[in-house]
């Protein structure tokens, strides 16, 4: 499997969106219809337009992207099939590449996120609570020098 990491662009918006929406109901079960179509539409009107995002590409396919807000992971997710095939790592190279020093937020009951995290190298900054879910949140850092 070939995968081709590239900036985004507009045509890409319907298969981010789709990646987005598949890996958020796999990791985030206690996340609301209401709330995930909400944040559908943030998606795409609000995060995409503000963030500097890369997708991976495999076989001409975009199955996963990561945003990234300078050295902040805003998001990053696959497609499910996807997972452990080395697709994340090749986004999270792509932005550690880019900002040396990383930082992210995942949810704590985001057992998915929070594994690949660790394997990634991130470590543990705080905890935090999101008011609209009502769940915790840890900001996480991964450290360049501390990886090579």
């Amino acid at each position: 499997m070939k995968i081709n990491i590239r900036q985004y662009v507009a045509s890409d918006l319907d298969a981010v969106l789709d990646s987005w929406e598949v890996a958020t109901r796999l990791a985030h079960k206690f996340m609301t219809d209401e709330f995930i179509a909400q944040e559908r539409k943030n998606v795409a009107d609000i995060y995409i337009p503000n963030t500097d995002t890369w997708v991976a590409e495999i076989d001409g396919e975009v199955q996963g992207f990561i945003a990234l807000m300078g050295d902040e992971v805003g998001a990053i997710f696959l497609q499910p099939d996807c997972h452990g095939q080395g697709v994340g790592k090749a986004l999270m190279d792509k932005a550690q590449e880019l900002h040396g020093d990383l930082e992210v937020e995942v949810f704590k009951e985001n057992s998915i996120g929070r594994k690949f995290y660790s394997r990634y190298g991130f470590e543990n900054l705080e905890v935090k609570f999101h008011e609209p879910t009502a769940q915790q949140v840890l900001r996480l850092k991964f450290t360049a020098e501390k990886r090579i």
